[in-house]
């Protein structure tokens, strides 16, 4: 997908932060450090309209990036980060599940898992609890140019099995360095909006 318009809208640290629209989102998920920004940014062609970091757990609120005008990318702060204070951990519980338990207009996600590791059990607990929500999702491999390509086939099958995956179910290998996989994402991307 080509992307003429990318802009932060909003930013919100509560609920009543939510902006008031009805635009179709799609949200990105995953522990901190997992190449979240990074990945959106490759998406949208843009190189720092996400903020990236070299310190994970930077993304403390919820990001509503607009696209082409007509539909946003959410970016959800990271979980699993030691350093972040439990109660700083706490704050945050509540506006991601209202989110994702509560907006009419999420219409997937993203669930990134770094390649170069098997699943945590964060990222375990979410994919559960996405299956349980039935929230529509795709699970992205990220990081995929730091392994060989054995390597790399080999991750995927131990992911996609830890994470209780279907047959069916895509786990798509990606890296925001390489571009590598940015086609097959934006296709799963596009099949989870309103046509």
């Amino acid at each position: 997908m080509k992307i003429k318009q990318a802009e932060l809208k909003a930013a919100a640290y509560s609920s009543q932060d939510f902006p008031d629209w009805d635009l179709p989102e799609v949200s990105f998920l995953g522990r901190s450090n997992v190449g979240k920004s990074s990945l959106i940014n490759n998406l949208m062609g843009r190189k720092n309209l996400a903020r990236t970091s070299s310190t994970p757990g930077k993304t403390r609120g919820l990001y509503f990036y607009l696209l082409n005008g007509n539909f946003c990318f959410v970016d959800l702060p990271g979980y699993g980060y030691a350093r972040i204070s439990k109660t700083e951990r706490e704050r945050w519980a509540p506006i991601i599940e209202d989110y994702l338990e509560g907006r009419g207009n999420l219409y997937g996600c993203v669930h990134l898992i770094d390649c170069r590791h098997e699943p945590t059990e964060y990222d375990l607990l979410m994919a559960e609890w996405l299956r349980m929500h039935s929230i529509a999702r795709v699970t992205v491999a990220t990081k995929a140019d730091k392994l060989s390509r054995g390597a790399l086939l080999r991750q995927l099958a131990v992911i996609k099995n830890k994470l209780g995956l279907f047959e069916e179910e895509a786990l798509l290998p990606f890296s925001a360095r390489t571009g590598s996989g940015r086609e097959q994402l934006w296709q799963a991307i596009t099949s989870m909006l309103p046509r």
